[in-house]
């Protein structure tokens, strides 16, 4: 294991990037927001690999900015984990070379920041509805961050479907000529999604959190078993989590592209939930057979 050269500037950085883009070094991005656990992990190692892929060993490079401007009035922007020391550690292990950490959000968005990016149609709804200017904030700062880093492919886990979604959206509606690469969901041994918000549940809420997987797995097999129409799949995931004693934001099936309700769980159709255990707002998802 080595330990990534750390920038908190983003100036330095972006020089940094760009003179490895002279260089021919292929570079492998992972945006994040830091408290980093095994599913950030997975991105980390993917980036290692993908960075490699040119035939010579390039950069694999993650950022860890926790993104005041996705988050709301009353959300948990202040209370948020952070573990800076520990996750250069993860990163390390991963085989990260450079990491960005702007020290204050300023170095980010100064004062006299204006611009923002705003994807239409893949943002309304969801987790779009329940929190007002979310993408807005996360499609500003991922634009902002591939152009400070260039990079050939940037990473990110399929938990965020639809912030993944939004992400694509930008990217190819403003032609940064990056990959976007989504990866799959790593889940503890009991199903439940890994999760940085999973550190605030206390051991009874954690329990009761494992309805959200188990609900993706029931409409997992029905659908299997050939149960196709969307409403009974909906009612009986939305019966588990509030016997669960979560507060239930949505249940939808999607397109998985359009992220637009269906009808039917056709293959590939997706599973989305959002639900309130306890104070923590906890998302799930699941691709149907």
């Amino acid at each position: 294991m080595s330990t990534p050269a750390l920038f908190t500037d983003p100036a330095a950085w972006q020089a940094r990037c760009l003179a490895a883009r002279r260089e021919g070094l292929r570079l492998a991005l992972v945006p994040t927001m830091g408290s980093l656990h095994a599913g950030h992990a997975s991105l980390l190692r993917e980036a290692r690999r993908r960075a490699d892929a040119g035939g010579r060993r390039g950069l694999a490079v993650a950022s860890i900015f926790v993104n005041p401007t996705q988050f709301g009035p009353g959300e948990d922007l202040a209370r948020y984990p952070r573990d800076l020391e520990g996750d250069l550690a993860t990163c390390g292990q991963a085989g990260i070379d450079l990491v960005l950490a702007p020290g204050d959000p300023a170095q980010v968005f100064p004062p006299d920041h204006q611009s923002w990016v705003t994807v239409e149609r893949v943002s309304q709804g969801l987790c779009g509805a329940s929190r007002p200017g979310h993408f807005r904030g996360v499609a500003t700062v991922v634009a902002k961050l591939l152009n400070l880093t260039r990079p050939d492919v940037a990473i990110f886990g399929e938990k965020d479907w639809q912030q993944l979604a939004v992400l694509r959206a930008m990217v190819r509606d403003l032609a940064f000529g990056v990959e976007v690469v989504g990866m799959p969901i790593v889940r503890e041994a009991d199903g439940l999604a890994l999760s940085s918000r999973n550190a605030y549940l206390s051991a009874e809420e954690r329990g009761r959190a494992l309805a959200l997987s188990r609900a993706l797995f029931e409409a997992r097999d029905a659908v299997a078993g050939g149960a196709r129409e969307a409403a009974p799949l909906l009612a009986r995931a939305r019966a588990r989590l509030e016997a669960a004693g979560a507060r239930v934001d949505y249940v939808e099936v999607v397109d998985p592209l359009a992220l637009t309700p269906v009808a039917r769980a056709e293959p590939g159709a997706v599973l989305l939930l959002a639900a309130l255990v306890g104070r923590t707002r906890l998302i799930d998802n699941l691709v149907l057979p």
